[in-house]
């Protein structure tokens, strides 16, 4: 049975008309571009006035985005605010086929999808599909990748396999979180938000001029607000209560260093504190085990863990960067990171310990790069030397105490605790070259060399355990080791990824390229591992790409992308059957292959000096071909793709968007609206029990700047219709194979009870934002 939210009628046609229908359209108005070739005027870009030129630093140097032969969406500072977008999550509005959310039981770990490829599980040992990247350096882990906008340049999202430039775990893109450069001139800023569920923001940014060639910047944010809902215990105190609340403090701080006009250096530094409390999901199936009913809201929730969550980033960043002359850049950097977060994840959402999930992730990385660019008329290289050292540690007691007292015990827990310990070198290339007035190619490489250590400890205890003494009031953890070490190993793989693209730039403002492209996903252990298993090797994706970057006039920018790409070795995690609800065993293996088929369109359209209209479309097809398992009886081998479905990606999302600006004597004013699309997706691979139907985000926001240019004031109204939607979920129940809609028909899943739960992005918020720039 799929559980869907649905959202009001609206009048709207099925998933499939709006496929089609948009698909008709997308084809159209490339036609209709095509065909008006010879009405394009080939004037230079920069000579525009109404399309804005946008650079970016996707290929690791600055270059304007129409010039760029990727699938690329770019969202500037000002764009940011004038939105009202507070977290990076918000940018999967603006990016066709992309899926950027904050993954259950935390607010601050990310799940993130492009064009059908990602990693849902957050566990230590599992890579992410997606890179994101602060400043070109790497987070490794998606706990604390939900990432606040704070002085913050520009966000770039990168579309399509990156195994070149930006190297392994980049299979399905990266996402680019870029800072805002210094000035050299003082400045200081204050923004104050306040708005619904008690909303209480306060940023402030900053820089100063300590000489002529040292400046230092810095910023600051503490973001607060209530829960969107409530635990329903009376017992806890109220600050305990509050699901989905948020509880942030960010600071940054930079200095910069430019003693010639050939020399420049950047010492960074930002550390984050979430103090949240841990999300509670909503049950969407009445509990056996306990008479608490499914709460009224989607946003309230039961616990029998403390509700208390933390997440810890940290990190230090040193650039140096050397002009030996006008062609030619020499750059370094280094970047230190680490992270560390207890947290509580009651998975079955009761008041009875029947399967919670307290955790600790424990991260720490390391990495260098050196980078040589050169440029000049008809040729460019950036290249580079890369080293990343990681460690990314954990434990999580699967506690089962219901269980375990009806087995007479004084509880029950599976402990699994381990480390996934990495280190990556890499060597690599990308040349762009004219081979005629209006042909180009580009060519890239990348050699990567990885070595993985892993440890592995896994076992029962019949007794309810949790990761240290105090986690629970008057809790004393056991010495020594509860369970006994399962594996521990060590494996190497290295992997050449290429890049061949080939342009064509038709005028001044019309360029068509083609490319290939291969990403791979390191290899990995099982964290859950019962058993020494063998490491899975790293997953690869090839990737074809043929796309259109075009400004026609003054007014219209329309930028088409075609992709298909296979996905191999996918390392499936399957289940093993086990003897009863206590198991918790999982065999990992490079079992599945997927493809995909894609259109993105980007159309920006300046219909009046003041009134701008977006469209950003995405269409995607994609499915599983082959899923390889084990029959436990026979031990024969048998292809059961037919269960699985790609997760997190719906077939079709757009964005429609206006920007209109006008003025008077009180200053001016710009008014945005923007109405988001997503169809309808499931949230697991194999047979998914939770579904989320299409549905529609509608945003708006006014925003005012005095005359002065001092002060700012925003007003932004966020899913205007309150829409309910999933995001996350979990699901422990086995429907009947011969009835699989009849809930009454479920079995009890890990933990004896009914586990089906989902988790809930934000409903209808409304802020208001108010900045003073000295």
């Amino acid at each position: 049975m799929n559980f869907n939210k649905r959202q009001s009628d609206t009048g709207q046609t099925g998933s499939g008309a709006r496929s089609k229908l948009s698909l008709a359209i997308l084809l159209a108005l490339s036609g209709s571009v095509l065909s008006t070739n010879a009405l394009a005027q080939e004037t230079d870009q920069s000579e525009t006035k109404g399309l804005e030129k946008i650079q970016v630093t996707a290929r690791k140097t600055v270059e304007s985005i129409q010039e760029v032969p990727v699938a690329i969406t770019s969202v500037s500072a000002v764009e940011l605010a004038e939105k009202g977008m507070a977290e990076i999550t918000e940018i999967q509005t603006l990016s066709p086929n992309t899926t950027l959310q904050r993954s259950r039981g935390t607010n601050s770990t990310l799940t993130a999808f492009i064009r059908g490829v990602g990693q849902q599980d957050p566990l230590w040992g599992y890579e992410p599909g997606v890179g994101i990247y602060i400043d070109d350096v790497y987070l490794a882990r998606p706990q604390g990748a939900v990432l606040d906008i704070i002085d913050v340049e520009r966000i770039e999202v990168l579309r399509g396999p990156q195994g070149t430039l930006y190297g392994k775990n980049t299979i399905g893109g990266a996402v680019k979180y870029v800072t805002k450069p210094m000035s050299g001139d003082p400045e200081f800023s204050v923004k104050a938000s306040v708005g619904s569920y008690g909303q209480r923001d306060l940023k402030m940014t900053g820089q100063y001029p300590l000489s002529e060639q040292l400046y230092v910047g810095f910023g600051f944010a503490s973001l607060n607000r209530d829960g969107f809902g409530e635990y329903l215990q009376s017992d806890l105190p109220d600050q305990d209560r509050e699901n989905y609340n948020k509880d942030v403090t960010a600071a940054r701080l930079t200095l910069e260093y430019q003693p010639s006009d050939d020399l420049f250096f950047r010492l960074a530094w930002d550390k984050t504190d979430d103090d949240s409390n841990a999300k509670g999901g909503y049950r969407l199936l009445p509990s056996l085990l306990t008479d608490a009913p499914v709460p009224d809201s989607v946003y309230d929730s039961y616990t029998s863990l403390p509700t208390w969550n933390k997440v810890e980033l940290e990190g230090i960043s040193l650039t140096a960067a050397w002009d030996i002359n006008d062609n030619t850049t020499l750059k370094y950097i280094f970047a230190d990171r680490e992270s560390y977060s207890p947290t509580n994840i009651d998975f079955d959402n009761t008041p009875l310990p029947i399967f919670d999930v307290p955790a600790i992730y424990d991260d720490e990385q390391t990495t260098h790069e050196l980078q040589l660019n050169y440029s000049a008329d008809g040729f460019s290289l950036v290249s580079g030397l890369y080293y990343y050292d990681g460690e990314s540690c954990g434990q999580f007691e699967a506690i089962l105490g219901i269980l375990g007292a009806s087995l007479g015990a004084p509880g029950l827990t599976r402990e699994v605790a381990g480390c996934s310990n990495s280190n990556s070198t890499a060597l690599y290339a990308q040349g762009s070259f004219d081979i005629g007035e209006k042909w180009s190619m580009t060519l890239g490489a990348r050699y990567t060399k990885d070595e993985r250590e892993a440890t592995v400890d896994n076992g029962l205890v019949f007794d309810n355990v949790y990761p240290e003494t105090g986690w629970v009031d008057g809790y004393i953890r056991p010495d020594g080791d509860l369970v006994p070490n399962v594996l521990d190993d060590e494996d190497d793989w290295s992997r050449f990824t290429p890049r061949v693209g080939v342009e064509y730039q038709h005028t001044d403002d019309i360029m068509f390229y083609a490319s290939y492209s291969q990403g791979f996903k390191s290899g990995t252990y099982n964290p859950r591992a019962t058993t020494a298993e063998p490491a899975a090797d790293p997953e690869i994706v090839d990737s074809f790409e043929m796309g259109m970057k075009s400004d026609w006039g003054d007014n219209l920018r329309a930028n088409l992308t075609w992709f298909t790409l296979d996905h191999k070795d996918r390392q499936y995690i399957s289940i093993l059957p086990g003897d009863g609800f206590a198991d918790l065993n999982q065999r990992l293996a490079n079992a599945g292959e997927s493809k995909a088929d894609g259109i993105e369109a980007e159309f920006t359209y300046l219909a009046t000096d003041d009134l701008t209209l977006n469209l950003n479309l995405g269409w995607i097809d994609a499915e599983f071909t082959e899923v390889l398992d084990t029959d436990p009886t026979t031990g024969e081998l048998f292809d059961k793709s037919d269960r699985f479905t790609i997760s997190n990606t719906p077939e079709l999302t757009y964005n429609l968007g206006l920007n209109y600006a006008f003025d008077n004597q009180f200053g001016d004013f710009v008014f945005n609206a923007n109405y988001y699309y997503r169809d309808d997706y499931v949230l697991f691979e194999e047979d998914s029990l939770l579904t989320q139907d299409g549905y529609g985000l509608l945003n708006m926001s006014l925003n005012w700047y005095s005359a002065s240019g001092d002060w700012t004031a925003g007003l932004h109204v966020k899913n205007l219709t309150d829409e309910e939607y999933m995001v996350g979920g979990y699901q422990f129940v086995t429907p009947d194979p011969t009835d699989p809609t009849d809930i009454s028909k479920y079995t009890p899943g890990l933990g004896g009870d009914n586990t089906l739960i989902a988790y809930y992005g934000d409903p209808r918020t409304v802020t208001l934002t108010v900045g003073y720039r000295f």
